[in-house]
């Protein structure tokens, strides 16, 4: 796996929430991955708890993101930097995301710069 690899699913994530499908973002996670992000003072398990999170922060506050920049760590894990805008305002996120061989999410931690 490369940071090749990494940066598509990581478009692929970005082009489905910004077209506010929720099922199209599912489709890039594990069933029982993890989605941590602080800034809502909470952390998402697994689809339904994925799905919560971007019906209600996506989706919701009709929020579009924009890839900025990605760092590789390792084979299957990478930091994106995105910016995001919406109805709450604007704001730089770090998303630093893990993946399986099949190219599948199994985790995102969130945070914001």
């Amino acid at each position: 796996m490369t940071t090749n690899t990494v940066r598509a699913v990581v478009d692929a994530l970005i082009a489905a929430t910004n077209a506010f499908d929720a099922a199209a973002a599912l489709s890039w996670f594990t069933p029982d991955a993890v989605m941590n992000d602080p800034s809502t003072g909470h952390r998402f398990d697994g689809h339904a708890g994925i799905r919560d999170y971007v019906e209600r922060y996506f989706i919701g506050y009709h929020t579009v993101t924009r890839f900025l920049s990605i760092e590789s760590i390792s084979e299957t894990r990478a930091r994106a930097r995105v910016d995001f805008t919406g109805d709450f305002g604007h704001e730089i996120g770090l998303l630093d995301i893990s993946v399986n061989a099949d190219g599948l999410i199994t985790r995102i931690d969130a945070d914001l710069e």
